[in-house]
């Protein structure tokens, strides 16, 4: 069974020419520093017409393999992050299939122990 993240902002007016350009940087940037060429990562859909206020969207395949899930999650959501502070004013949607992922101010979207190096080295050795 596969679990996926999911990630959207919508906002009325859409993307300046700046923040265009800070949303091409951060994709470019976060996929060339991802650390699986085999996984799936950042994925940011095309523009749907039907949907004049969506300004990004995306989704992302977690892996199977235990050992991948956090840095891959960790990953994404901070690419996530990353994304929602170069488009103020969007309202965001995060989750992992029904769970919503929280967001802090001065974290980002992220679960609970989700860089605890414990945890990734136990989930690595299953």
């Amino acid at each position: 069974m596969s679990v996926s993240l999911y990630y959207c902002a919508s906002r009325a007016t859409p993307p300046t020419d700046t923040e265009a350009a800070a949303v091409e940087r951060i994709v470019a940037a976060r996929m060339a520093s991802f650390p699986y060429e085999d996984q799936e990562s950042l994925y940011l859909y095309d523009n749907d017409a039907s949907r004049p206020d969506e300004i990004v969207a995306g989704s992302t395949k977690l892996p199977l393999d235990s050992g991948r899930v956090l840095p891959v999650l960790a990953h994404v959501l901070d690419s996530v992050t990353e994304l929602r502070r170069a488009l103020p004013g969007a309202e965001w949607r995060v989750h992992m299939d029904d769970l919503d992922v929280p967001w802090d101010e001065t974290d980002g979207y992220a679960f609970p122990g989700m860089r605890d190096a414990d945890l990734t080295a136990e989930l690595d050795g299953l």
